[in-house]
């Protein structure tokens, strides 16, 4: 339990973490025109009535981007605990996986970057060699790096949801494990820009059942989400039923 970890100050690692999400969003903001959603605006700052724990959440939508999550959530005293997200769902006009960064101090440092797949890769091993296979060296090559400790979820839900390629793991909180952190994912946000860029354009017919396998698919990962436990006693469920919808676009306008 996150509230059985020792209480340190991760201040500065969590700076240093949230500083690589806005790298990242710098060259996702250079390559897509995004706009703010609406739908989230009052989450931007929000805060526990207690005030134990506070956050900000944005969510961006565009012509090739249909969902786009960049925030924080952390303990608002000096707190060993903190956690931040950036998740970009394309639309279902190209097949590209999306993408999912998230980083953390529980307290040591949590790490997930992973393509999250479109289709059924046990069957569709076109998809499997063509977005997996260039990613498994550094899956295999991170598997026997002393620094990292794989990190396994106890959610069943969630250990299936992951990819076979995804880079989860928690590390101690040094100079080399941070620019590790940063180079890896760099290497695999330019790798997913030029898919992106080289994409075959889907059929118009098979666009809509794409788009719906997306929305379960976004919804379910983040109601499913185990940290939404934590969430709901350190906010309240109130606000925490609101930022889950926003992880999904659950109240945007249709």
């Amino acid at each position: 339990m996150i509230s059985q970890q020792p209480n340190v100050d991760n201040t500065a690692i969590f700076e240093q973490l949230w500083g690589i999400t806005n790298e990242l969003r710098q060259k996702l903001d250079a390559r897509f025109t995004l706009h703010p959603e609406p739908s989230t605006k009052s989450l931007q700052s929000y805060s526990a009535t207690t005030k134990e724990a506070h956050g900000s959440l944005n969510t961006f939508s565009g012509e090739e981007i249909d969902w786009l999550v960049h925030g924080w959530f952390a303990k608002t005293e000096q707190s060993s605990f903190s956690t931040m997200r950036l998740t970009t769902w394309l639309r279902s006009h190209i097949r590209v996986p999306h993408l999912a960064f998230e980083f953390g101090t529980f307290p040591n440092i949590f790490f997930y970057i992973d393509y999250i797949p479109r289709t059924d890769i046990l069957i569709d091993l076109e998809y499997l060699d063509r977005y997996y296979e260039p990613v498994n060296e550094t899956f295999l090559s991170l598997h026997s790096n002393s620094n990292l400790s794989l990190f396994t979820s106890k959610s069943l839900y969630v250990r299936q949801f992951q990819s076979p390629i995804s880079l989860c793991y928690t590390c101690s909180a040094t100079d080399d494990t941070l620019n590790l952190i940063r180079t890896l994912a760099h290497e695999m946000l330019d790798r997913w820009l030029t898919w992106v860029d080289e994409a075959e354009a889907m059929p118009e017919d098979a666009r809509a059942s794409l788009a719906e396998r997306d929305l379960f698919l976004r919804r379910s990962s983040a109601e499913r989400d185990p940290g939404n436990k934590l969430a709901a006693q350190m906010l309240g469920t109130e606000l925490t039923n609101k930022l889950v919808r926003a992880l999904w676009g659950g109240d945007r306008l249709k």
